[in-house]
């Protein structure tokens, strides 16, 4: 039987040599010189603008970009295609794609200021295709938002433990951003103190888990309020959840007002090692356990009791439909092409990369050449941790009664903590510690997701000219409206609607940010040769909007409307949810060939005229 290092020595290799050859030519691509000024150091104003260290920023770029996504999606294809499909579209498709988007998505901010992608495309197309892609994007950052913070509840839901050590190590960053800016205390000594804090936080969790409402907890979990507020609302069947969601919302908000170094940077430093740790750790684990000591005699299987080993259990094809596979009965017919590749989602390429990359990100890097390490190999490492999530779910394979988060987490937590107990690591402790693991990616990227789309709006209002622009432009006055709008979406929408409209929004959106990136290219040079991003934008183009037409047709409109395909919706709210939806996905369609085509004029005229193409040089009318 095969073994899970199969899957980790393919991921390795592929990664590996694609960042030493690709991620070089590209950063010689683009010329990334040192010798230039960055954003940062140019508009530093010690709240957005901040040079920020190296292995810093790394840690803030990786906790952003690294969500629930390359977790649910991995695991889900797995049980829906097998194992083998989904190995190999990360393997292949992460150095190829997505970390190629992050990339040029990092290096084109660059050189605009640290704007955003919607800045860049405005620049060479005009104020229509710049609206366009920042409405685009906004959209998406208040689906990103709603998607985190409920995946968040129900982790902190089903493991208290993680609650406490999440509310712990957000206090410290707090406490490290003042020793680094207020007390400029040495940041060797306090990434030791701080990181070592971090740690024991996990082992507090463990000792002390918190609860918000009652509910059906572990022995020993402190509870909050002795009954549920009338302003809780109860989601996924659960209240704690519900105020979960809540307290998430109110966090990410205040967090994206405060300036990053107060807490966004020593925050996402702090918690990369906790990240690293598990998605390190876990593949470390994989190898040892191999080659040395197996996995320990307490990681058992929670629903059989057996003894747990790093074989794989999962079957490596279930049929192109996906009918071979324990979730066949569960989900409508599930062609591989195209879904597998929006399931997998940012394990491989992500848009909203692009967001963290423009929109953070650029405006704290410190030099031009570290882009490399940030934007290509922060990519390669979410593409590390879609590798773990795979692992986890072929070692254990537990079957949820419900697809998403339900079938993520227990697979996640569970597979990753048995892998870890080849490390000696008890799996008391360390199924626990890979829940936490999950929450600080969620965490990380929902508070960024919440400042990027405060970003967004202030970029679409641009100059306040009326009192309404004006209040559009305060930034407690959109990150509220972000917080609303999101908690709203959870209040009415399924947790499947909420993801079919995430995941094919996000992955069009990674299209966009290529097509934004190859516009730059064409207008710099005619000598740039537009394959490194073309290539990837038409292929992720092509798939998403088949994508998403095959989700608006067989599944909502042929099931939920007419009861062809599935079991038709039976309530009102039900059926005007799928009208909404088959609504949003033709309005994304239609965005995103609207863009395509004003950014292939724009390409042909510049090609055609040998010169770069000023901002709206392309009329309204092309």
């Amino acid at each position: 039987m095969a073994g899970v290092i199969w899957i980790v020595a393919l991921v390795l290799v592929t990664f590996s040599v694609s960042y030493v050859a690709y991620g070089r030519y590209l950063s010689q691509f683009v010329g990334l010189d040192d010798s230039r000024e960055t954003p940062a150091h140019k508009y530093q104003d010690g709240q957005e603008y901040v040079p920020a260290k190296k292995p810093v920023l790394l840690g803030h770029h990786y906790s952003s970009i690294a969500g629930g996504a390359p977790v649910v999606g991995p695991i889900t294809a797995a049980l829906v295609w097998g194992w083998v499909p989904a190995v190999l579209w990360v393997a292949i498709g992460n150095p190829l794609l997505g970390a190629v988007h992050d990339f040029v998505s990092l290096s084109s901010s660059l050189r605009h200021e640290g704007k955003s992608i919607g800045y860049i495309i405005g620049e060479y197309v005009g104020e229509r295709g710049k609206d366009m892609l920042l409405w685009f994007a906004f959209l998406l950052t208040i689906l990103v938002v709603a998607v985190f913070a409920l995946v968040i509840g129900v982790v902190l839901n089903a493991y208290p433990s993680a609650a406490t050590a999440s509310l712990l190590y957000v206090t410290l960053a707090f406490v490290f951003g003042v020793w680094l800016y207020q007390l400029n205390l040495p940041f060797s000594v306090g990434t030791v103190v701080f990181v070592g804090g971090v740690f024991a936080s996990v082992w507090v969790g463990i000792q002390y888990p918190l609860a918000i409402v009652p509910g059906d907890y572990p022995a020993g979990t402190t509870v909050l309020f002795e009954s549920t507020p009338f302003f809780v609302p109860s989601l996924l069947g659960s209240a704690n959840i519900g105020a979960w969601v809540l307290v998430m919302l109110v966090y990410g908000a205040a967090a994206s007002i405060l300036p990053v170094w107060m807490l966004l940077q020593p925050r996402d430093y702090l918690s990369s090692f906790l990240l690293y740790a598990g998605v390190g750790g876990s593949l470390l684990a994989v190898i040892v356990g191999t080659l040395i000591t197996g996995m320990g005699t307490d990681a058992v299987h929670p629903e059989t009791g057996a003894q747990l080993t790093l074989d794989i259990t999962t079957g490596a094809w279930y049929g192109f439909l996906g009918q071979g596979g324990p979730l066949a009965e569960m989900l409508p017919l599930m062609p591989l092409f195209p879904l597998l590749f929006l399931t997998i989602a940012c394990g491989t390429i992500s848009g909203f990369h692009s967001l963290v990359s423009s929109g953070t990100t650029a405006k704290q890097l410190n030099k031009e050449t570290d882009a490399r390490l940030i934007g290509y190999g922060g990519m390669l490492a979410e593409g590390l941790l879609a590798a773990v999530a795979l692992c986890a779910v072929t070692v254990v394979a537990i079957p949820a009664s419900s697809g998403g988060i339900g079938l993520a987490l227990p697979n996640f937590a569970t597979g990753g903590g048995a892998i870890l107990t080849a490390l000696g690591i008890p799996f008391e402790f360390a199924a626990p510690f890979m829940a936490l693991v999950l929450a600080s990616f969620l965490l990380t990227s929902m508070d960024t997701a919440v400042r990027l789309g405060r970003y967004m709006l202030e970029e679409i209002v641009g100059t306040p000219e009326t009192p309404v622009e004006e209040y559009a432009a305060n930034r407690y006055v959109n990150t509220s409206i972000i917080a609303v709008v999101a908690f709203f979406l959870l209040g009415s929408g399924r947790w499947e609607d909420l993801w079919t409209l995430f995941g094919g929004a996000n992955q069009l959106l990674a299209s966009l940010a290529l097509l934004t990136g190859t516009v730059w290219l064409a207008n710099w040079s005619e000598s740039k040769q537009l394959i490194s991003t073309g290539g990837p934008m038409a292929l992720m183009g092509f798939i998403t909007v088949i994508g998403l037409t095959w989700t608006g047709l067989y599944q909502i409109l042929g099931g939920r409307l007419l009861g062809i395909t599935a079991d038709a919706e039976t309530t009102l709210l039900g059926q005007a949810s799928a009208v909404v939806q088959i609504a949003i996905i033709a309005v994304l369609i239609g965005l995103a060939l609207s863009l395509f085509k004003i950014g292939y004029d724009n390409m042909r005229t510049a090609r055609r005229t040998g010169d770069g193409v000023a901002a709206d040089a392309i009329s309204d009318d092309d």
